[in-house]
């Protein structure tokens, strides 16, 4: 798919842009990076606490009894409903990026997603109910559509084109969402585990305390708002402030917004989608951590340490631990001689086939179950290995992968369409969850081993197809990496 001609403003039009003064915009270190990538860093790991810790909590609430502290939906209905809201929150980025990019700017939409977010939050913490549930929900979804499209297209413009320092910020950026989402499931599972819950004399849970995890998630968000209100202005002058064609021109945009679309610009903008068709597969099982994952390690993971119960909306602190363990470590071997030889297609091929792989070792959680007796025995335990170690893959999986195509978007997207562009990158992960949501749901009908192993052969053999398309997808990308 590519961006018609006609839907592009002619230079003419952006003409009085030129004409403009330049404002203020804080200098770009030439080596380094600027103060603006830690404002928007600690932005984002607030937000990322805040999604994180309900998300941890969510599939649980939907599904806990209601004398447990839930809503004791069905798990079939609760895997639809945690898929259709994963997906939306996805989806709803193509929107708030449109309406940053023509009318509010990124900073505006990006106050105006994380107070909507926050209003949801406050939502699920007040109304414990169906109808409390699906309006913070909606909400939540709303707000995202605001937030998450605009502050990646931020980082992307604090980089002059064609600086190779992008593709680290984009690594150091991710650290920020992952620190954020390995506390969130730790603090938020405390709340609601320990601290809020209920327990007998026995020191059993009688009741979770999920809404009090709702609560804390919701003023994680406006600790971020108010980090990037009070310093948004010192740090990031007038980038994000303006819509695309109304801000200033300056040298720390990622290109000039008054630049025609060309021939290649649309080639560009193509490769996104091409892309975007591939890595929907990739979230589609990635995000069974919080849906299908979740519900296997409640019922059949042995979480015992010692005396040690583990809670299970823990376990969603896996991956971030890893990540923020990794990423470093990424961000060096992406800018050595060996992996700035790769392009972005071999780099995302190789995240899915590691995804692929992550899921044999729930296979392998799956055989010994088989093997020790009842399969369908809450009783009957897998060991804890084999679910660590799927997450370690699917880790080393999404560093391949994620902060790899958010960089590339930057890189491949015309300016002027930065933040829609960025919106229609995550079209994959809106379709992807929802399509998430249906394999979690067939797990209740087919089995584990039959959806862990289908996800598994299908995603290796695209990831292969992937690598094997990257000429051609390169040449497209017209000197892009």
């Amino acid at each position: 798919m590519s961006i018609p001609a006609s839907s592009i403003d002619s230079p003419e039009e952006l003409g009085s842009t030129l004409d403009q003064p330049d404002t203020h915009v804080p200098e770009t270190p030439s080596k380094g990076h600027p103060p603006a990538l830690y404002l928007l860093f600690f932005t984002e790991l607030w937000e990322r606490f805040s999604y994180y810790g309900m998300r941890g909590i969510l599939i649980l609430y939907l599904t806990k009894q209601l004398i447990e502290g839930g809503l004791a939906i069905d798990p079939k209905d609760a895997a639809l409903i945690y898929g259709y809201f994963t997906g939306f929150v996805y989806f709803t980025p193509l929107i708030g990026g449109w309406l940053a990019d023509r009318f509010l700017g990124q900073r505006l939409a990006i106050t105006i997603g994380g107070l909507t977010m926050m209003a949801g939050q406050f939502v699920l913490f007040g109304m414990n109910n169906q109808t409390g549930m699906y309006l913070g929900l909606f909400l939540l979804i709303l707000g995202n559509g605001f937030f998450k499209p605009n502050i990646s297209t931020l980082v992307g413009r604090l980089y002059p084109a064609g600086d190779p320092r992008r593709d680290a910020a984009f690594s150091i950026f991710y650290m920020g969402i992952n620190i954020g989402a390995f506390i969130a499931p730790l603090a938020v599972g405390y709340f609601s585990d320990d601290l809020f819950a209920t327990k007998n004399a026995a020191g059993e849970i009688v009741s979770y305390g999920y809404r009090y995890g709702f609560l804390l998630s919701g003023l994680g968000m406006l600790l971020g708002q108010i980090i990037f209100n009070s310093f948004a202005s010192k740090y990031l002058g007038d980038v994000g402030k303006y819509p695309a064609g109304k801000g200033a021109v300056n040298a720390a945009d990622s290109g000039n917004l008054a630049r025609p679309v060309t021939k290649e610009d649309r080639q560009r903008m193509t490769v996104i989608f091409i892309l975007t068709a591939f890595v929907i597969f990739f979230w589609a099982g990635f995000e069974q951590a919080g849906s299908s994952l979740s519900l296997y390690t409640d019922k059949f993971i042995d979480r015992r340490l010692g005396n040690f119960l583990i809670p299970t909306s823990w376990f969603q602190s896996v991956n971030p631990l890893f990540i923020v363990a990794i990423a470093p470590l990424f961000s060096i071997f992406w800018t050595s001689k060996f992996g700035s030889r790769l392009s972005t297609p071999v780099k995302m091929g190789m995240g899915m086939i590691l995804l692929g792989v992550g899921f044999f070792f729930m296979l392998g959680a799956v055989a010994q179950r088989n093997g020790q007796g009842d399969p369908a025995s809450e009783a009957n335990k897998a060991a804890l290995l084999w679910l660590v170690m799927t997450y370690l893959l699917h880790t080393l999986g999404e560093l391949c992968l994620s902060p790899v195509g958010l960089s590339v978007v930057t890189k491949l997207a015309h300016p002027k369409f930065a933040s829609l562009m960025m919106g229609v990158w995550m079209l994959a992960t809106f379709i992807a969850n929802i399509v998430g949501g249906y394999l979690a749901a067939f797990i209740e009908t087919m089995g584990a081993g039959t959806v862990f192993g289908s996800i598994a052969g299908f995603v290796i053999a695209l990831g292969l197809i992937m690598i094997a398309l990257s000429k051609p997808i390169r040449k497209m990308m017209h000197g892009v990496n």
